[in-house]
């Protein structure tokens, strides 16, 4: 863990408009402390907040892997991690293999450049049940954690069920997304580098509650992110649970969504937490201009920073 006080950040993606440089510069304007920088391959993007490439992990020069840190060293802002969330168990093989290939990149990057942490998905094939997944895990996952035991580096899994609409139907494109699951995972894959990138939002539509998780699993919250979600009551009574999850829920900004806040970063105070925080924006209102991304960065902050100096 870092220095004795979390430290407040966001999910560079939202900012798919800025190179690494100009991005760097909004978060030190804004006052951020650190920034979880996305590192997709060069390319295009799959899904929204995907794609985005604030730092090419395949130019492993030295001179570009010192330019990226006199850029933190120069604005005060550290990176809290190395992002990269595509679905290394994708059913599809190539797509697959693709992802696996590139995220083996992002943690040789990571350790490079003293970072030392990837927040990334454990993937899922969406057509096939859990049970299955695991499974594919044990197939899939080994060599991945053993390199990133190898680089020093620690694998943050995010608990995003990477379920919106048809298109992730039914299973989702991630397994992590209970404690009941993260057990059976860090079963199998029992290392040290394994963790959790915690997103209280997540649980919150599952119906899952997002505080106890946090004592449960204390020594593997390796990473937190700060993201908000509305649950629509009277669209649930309509469409039940099993519906699309974006049909009675909308993600949200800190603070517009029903996460209680400061139970949440209570419950991390009482862990002893002291590592990075981000806000992650996917909040539907703040999007069409770099204005209001900006607002939107600013007005999370601002909110936040009730709990977190």
């Amino acid at each position: 863990m870092g220095t004795g006080e979390m430290k407040i950040g966001f999910v560079s993606a939202i900012l798919d408009q800025s190179n690494f440089e100009e991005m760097m510069d909004i978060a030190a304007d804004l006052g951020y402390q650190c920034v979880e920088v996305a590192c997709w391959p060069k390319g295009k993007a799959e899904r929204r907040y995907a794609g985005v490439s604030h730092i090419d992990v395949e130019n492993t020069d030295d001179s570009y892997v010192e330019y990226i840190k006199n850029i933190c060293k120069t604005k005060g802002v550290e990176i809290s991690s190395l992002a990269y969330y595509p679905n290394p168990l994708d059913g599809d093989l190539e797509k697959r293999t693709v992802a696996v290939e590139h995220l083996k990149k992002v943690i040789q990057f990571s350790s490079k450049l003293g970072v030392n942490m990837v927040t990334t998905f454990i993937g899922r094939d969406q057509t096939k049940t859990v049970e299955e997944n695991l499974e594919l895990v044990k197939e899939v996952w080994p060599p991945i954690i053993k390199l990133a035991e190898e680089c020093g580096v620690k694998v943050a899994i995010e608990n995003c069920p990477m379920l919106f609409g048809p298109d992730q139907w039914p299973g989702g494109q991630n397994l992590m997304t209970t404690p009941s699951i993260w057990k059976k995972v860090f079963d199998i894959l029992p290392s040290d580098n394994l963790g959790i990138n915690y997103d209280p939002s997540h649980f919150v539509w599952q119906m899952i509650d997002y505080i106890k998780p946090i004592y449960e699993f204390k020594d593997k919250i390796f990473h937190v992110h700060f993201k908000d979600i509305k649950l629509y009551r009277d669209k649930l009574d309509q469409v039940g649970v099993m519906a699309y999850p974006l049909e009675y829920m909308s993600p949200k900004i800190p603070g517009y969504g029903d996460v209680d806040w400061g139970k949440y970063v209570s419950a991390l105070t009482d862990i002893g937490y002291d590592g990075y925080t981000c806000i992650e924006v996917e909040d539907k209102y703040f999007e069409g201009s770099k204005e209001k991304v900006i607002d939107s960065l600013k007005l999370s902050k601002q909110y936040m920073t009730n709990f977190v100096i």
